[in-house]
């Protein structure tokens, strides 16, 4: 099973048409299911950004063709400025991505990792999820990319800014979270807030 995380970047006063037809591509498509479309709040705006899931690697890249060779990808057409489709395999002791009413206010964190850094990460978090599940019951899910820089990405969701400082404080104070090791293997970090567009499988 693979992942993909599409960024679509436009105009501001352009999201929410182009989220509505990303929505409506993702639909069209022979393969993949779309489970989740958010538009970026807090972070770099102007952003819509898709998760899908695909069964094969030659079913994402077809629906990647379909994407590279068309005169207007996701429909966006010219509100399109800049498109990134980076590929991703699930963290395999995770649970499949469940969709539906998860909270409102989605997290997405990206970690550059150290070259050779990943086998530790996986390890870390592996035996972090459990001790600190008032907090990792909120994890949707955990990807670690296939191409490009080392790097996870991880989206979380909550009801509010609010729950999640509160959340992410009674981690770190019972010393539950983060996970031992797992910052050393961490490069870079970057945390974009997004709201789900209406027509998101993920809510």
């Amino acid at each position: 099973m693979l992942y993909e995380l599409a960024t679509l970047s436009c105009p501001l006063l352009a999201v929410g048409q182009v989220a509505e037809r990303a929505c409506a591509w993702a639909a069209e498509a022979e393969a993949g299911t779309l489970l989740g479309c958010w538009r970026t709040e807090i972070g770099t705006l102007g952003r819509v950004v898709l998760l899908r899931r695909f069964q094969a690697p030659e079913a994402m890249t077809a629906e990647r063709r379909r994407a590279l060779m068309s005169a207007a990808p996701f429909h966006a057409g010219d509100h399109l400025t800049a498109l990134t489709m980076d590929s991703y395999a699930p963290f395999p002791f995770l649970p499949p991505v469940r969709t539906g009413s998860r909270g409102g206010v989605y997290e997405i964190r990206t970690y550059r990792l150290r070259p050779g850094g990943l086998a530790p990460t996986l390890a870390a978090w592996e035996a972090a999820i459990a001790p600190a599940k008032p907090y990792t019951a909120h994890l949707v899910t955990n990807l670690y990319a296939l191409d490009g820089a080392p790097r996870i990405t991880h989206i979380w969701a909550f009801t509010s800014l609010e729950e999640r400082a509160r959340l992410r404080a009674n981690a770190y104070a019972s010393g539950a979270w983060p996970p031992k090791g797992g910052p050393d293997q961490i490069l870079e970090a970057t945390s974009t807030i997004a709201l789900p567009d209406p027509g998101s499988p993920l809510s």
